[in-house]
């Protein structure tokens, strides 16, 4: 996958964030625009990958620790990747996905505590260089965030067991994450309006692409 055909963008954050109507609200303006389009998203993606994701996202928190999480997730990944997103690309398809590798720096190398040098040697082995053009990291408090969350009621709750502290520290992991590479990371504050929110994002879009999009109804 060479890095000339990634028309790739990543919206990622703590749970509760806003992400999933945000990948939709993206995907449509797109499509309004005329543009080839996916959404797709992680843990899951695939088919293989959706059957990962069930071990991951329901139980109980210790079910699995974070090195066994980590691994899950890039299995995962892999299989998102081969299986969806490669594929779309190669096709000249954009590709919107709700989390990437990120979610993992930020749960499992640090609030996980694994460190980041273990998840990049992970991402090295799993799938290389490969990297979307952009991510924007929604940042909202966590606890209203996880409010969120909770309210959905979709019974995929393992994360959001783990508790208030470990989400905090989430949440300023994205926002380190963020700081370390402003070429490719946009911090979109996730605090107001669905509209507003879809405004900051849109926003840097037009900045990073040249790309006017519409807000849709």
């Amino acid at each position: 996958m060479t890095q000339s055909n990634n028309k790739m963008i990543v919206i990622d954050g703590v749970d509760g964030s806003g992400k999933g109507v945000q990948t939709r609200r993206l995907q449509q303006a797109l499509l309004n625009a005329g543009f080839s389009c996916i959404l797709t998203r992680e843990p899951g993606g695939s088919a293989a990958a959706e059957d990962i994701r069930h071990l991951l996202v329901n139980g109980e928190p210790d079910k699995w620790d974070s090195m066994t999480e980590l691994l899950l997730m890039y299995a995962a990944r892999r299989a998102h990747l081969r299986d969806t997103i490669w594929p779309a690309l190669q096709q000249g398809q954009w590709v919107i996905s709700d989390r990437f590798a990120d979610s993992s720096r930020a749960f499992q190398g640090i609030a996980g505590e694994l460190g980041l040098e273990t998840v990049e040697a992970i991402h090295q082995i799993s799938i290389g260089d490969f990297q979307p053009d952009l991510v924007m990291i929604l940042d909202i408090d966590q606890q209203v965030a996880l409010a969120r969350a909770e309210a959905r009621g979709t019974g995929e709750d393992r994360f959001e067991k783990k508790g208030g502290a470990y989400h905090k520290t989430v949440r300023m992991a994205f926002q380190q994450i963020a700081r370390s590479d402003p070429g490719l990371y946009q911090l979109i504050d996730a605090s107001g309006s669905i509209e507003d929110v879809t405004r900051q994002i849109f926003n840097t879009i037009q900045q990073r692409f040249d790309l006017q999009l519409t807000s849709p109804e």
